[in-house]
């Protein structure tokens, strides 16, 4: 659907506003949910823990109509964030001091929603600094090859609405609220929130993020089931009920805003080398041969 909307706006003369209006009503929302779809994916959820490069490569095509390479990267500091949660330094979804010290009225938080993706996609390069890997590389190497078919054939527009989708989408926008309403606090002494509205139905369950952090390896498609066999562990826990409150209650209530995250002292260093799966893959791989090679030869 989201290349559907896209061939649209191969035509030179397709109008800017149009573009942006359907970049975020219906284009963010797709390239939103391909982004959670990635989300998903990045716990193995699709080919299983048992097949890992399986699972990378196809969380490559899910990236592809977002627009910038993101989907492993994503990965290799996610397992950050559910290993180490609020531990400073470790789980770069923590806002850093100097953001939670600017950004303190409606007008800068609103400013700090709106610019949340960079933020999001930054973040991580300063405070974790971590050695590219060889998937990170072909990650971007098939990115940059579809970007450059989509400029090619349909044109600046076509690749600017698939880009201007996704960054519109991870701000001030209703299926954002999830990035706020996981882990900020609301209530206190719970770190983690849920939320079980219609908006789950196109954002892969990621609003049921008790059960996700409880059971990270199950799909969203089946973190319902998780709350249906054991609702004594979550319903008595605080759950938002509206992702666009959460964005409204962030930015004007006073005792919200960037620095409302619970943070702890790391239990590890940080680690700068990178993990190079696919060289790791073949290099197993030929190992196996030269094994099987030597005992056929006995």
């Amino acid at each position: 659907m989201q290349f559907t909307l896209d061939v649209d706006f191969s035509v030179p003369d397709a109008d800017w506003t149009l573009i942006f209006l359907e970049a975020y009503l219906c284009g963010g929302v797709i390239n939103h949910a391909m982004t959670l779809a990635i989300h998903d994916i990045s716990h193995n959820t699709v080919f299983g823990n048992s097949y890992p490069l399986s699972n990378r490569f196809f969380g490559m095509l899910a990236n592809l109509p977002i627009g910038v390479p993101f989907s492993v990267s994503f990965k290799k500091y996610h397992v950050e964030h559910h290993r180490y949660l609020g531990e400073d330094g470790l789980d770069t979804d923590i806002p850093t001091d100097l953001e939670a010290q600017l950004f303190t009225t409606p007008l800068r938080k609103f400013i700090w929603l709106t610019f949340q993706p960079f933020f999001y996609a930054f973040r991580p390069l300063i405070i974790y600094k971590k050695a590219p890997s060889d998937l990170e590389v072909i990650n971007a190497i098939i990115q940059v090859a579809f970007d450059a078919l989509i400029l090619h054939f349909f044109g600046v527009r076509s690749l600017l609405y698939l880009i201007i989708g996704t960054v519109v989408a991870m701000g001030v926008h209703p299926s954002a609220g999830h990035f706020i309403s996981e882990h900020y606090v609301f209530k206190k002494n719970q770190e983690t929130y849920s939320y079980y509205g219609l908006w789950n139905l196109c954002t892969f369950n990621v609003g049921y993020h008790n059960e996700h952090h409880d059971f990270p390896y199950v799909p969203g498609r089946n973190l319902p089931k998780v709350r249906e066999i054991a609702p004594e562990f979550y319903n008595n826990l605080h759950a938002h009920s509206s992702w666009s409150k959460v964005l409204w209650d962030f930015v004007f209530s006073p005792n919200m805003g960037p620095y409302m995250r619970l943070k702890r002292k790391a239990t590890v260093a940080q680690k700068f080398e990178a993990r190079h799966a696919l060289a790791e893959y073949y290099h197993a791989v030929g190992l196996c041969y030269v094994l099987y090679s030597f005992q056929s030869t006995r």
